[in-house]
């Protein structure tokens, strides 16, 4: 019997129950708040990262895992007789994926995998990836089949405010202004591995919501029913509730899964932003 452990980035945002449920182990990355170092979900949470812009007016820096540390993780699986397969956020938007290579390398019998994805859609690869080696399929051939999958996912979410993005200049200071004026909130897509504008919707939280939860599902025919992640950075528990509804009134998926976006997603799309992830057939 292969010995496999899986591995992910703080980025899967899954829950706690699903990392004991699959046996996964979580390497966070870092958050900076001004002097203060702290680590991703362990030592910090998303609201407080809300807290800290709203006071001080500037994002926080987050920074990827060390080689050093990839590798601290990594080797106390092989030397205790693992492989190790380990789910990074996409290679596009952080050095993670580069430093767990080089860790890799230096360890031995380790597979990184760059998710080309971010949030619970590198989460639904964690899983897959817990689901395969509990079937034994061996640690190379998880990561192959990984990098299959990955193609498949269907990974969006639709932001309540421009603000953060345009901290962190991503997008124009007028862009934002004129996007809250006129209530619009952007649609944001993940394809190859970065993020692009989808559509974009106009009207309060609860609405924006719907109809883009109606864009992404409604009538769809090549959409897996497995599972679907609802990832959210803290909306009201209402209006989750109602986007819960509305996904399985849609379609009848054996998994509705909500997740909360951990600092490091959350520093990025700012509070109240909200995604339906799943896999295409």
């Amino acid at each position: 019997m292969n010995k496999i452990k899986i591995t992910c980035d703080s980025t899967c945002d899954l829950t706690p129950e699903l990392y004991e449920k699959y046996n996964v182990e979580v390497v966070s990355l870092c958050v900076s708040l001004g002097d203060k170092l702290y680590r991703d979900g362990l030592d910090i949470q998303a609201q407080d990262i809300f807290s800290y812009v709203s006071q001080n007016g500037t994002l926080p820096k987050t920074s990827a895992i060390s080689i050093g540390e990839y590798e601290q993780v990594f080797k106390k699986y092989v030397d205790d007789g693992y492989s190790v397969v380990h789910i990074n956020l996409s290679s596009h938007l952080s050095s993670c994926y580069q430093n767990a290579c080089i860790a890799a390398k230096e360890v031995g019998n380790v597979y990184p995998v760059d998710s080309l994805n971010l949030s619970s859609g590198s989460g639904h690869l964690v899983i897959e990836a817990a689901k395969m080696a509990e079937e034994g399929m061996a640690a190379e051939q998880i990561a192959q089949k990984l990098t299959l999958l990955r193609e498949k996912l269907d990974v969006s979410f639709v932001l309540q405010t421009l603000d953060y993005l345009k901290k962190g200049g991503r997008c124009s200071a007028l862009t934002a202004l004129g996007a809250n004026l006129l209530h619009l909130r952007p649609e944001i897509e993940v394809k190859n591995g970065q993020m692009g504008v989808g559509n974009k919707y106009r009207g309060k939280m609860d609405k924006s919501i719907a109809d883009y939860i109606k864009g992404r599902l409604e009538g769809r025919k090549d959409i897996k029913l497995d599972r679907i992640f609802i990832t959210h950075s803290h909306v009201p528990q209402e209006i989750v509730d109602q986007a819960v509804a509305l996904v399985k009134e849609l379609h009848p998926f054996t998994e509705v899964i909500e997740t909360i976006a951990g600092c490091t997603i959350s520093s990025h799309c700012g509070p109240h932003c909200l995604g339906v992830l799943f896999f295409k057939k």
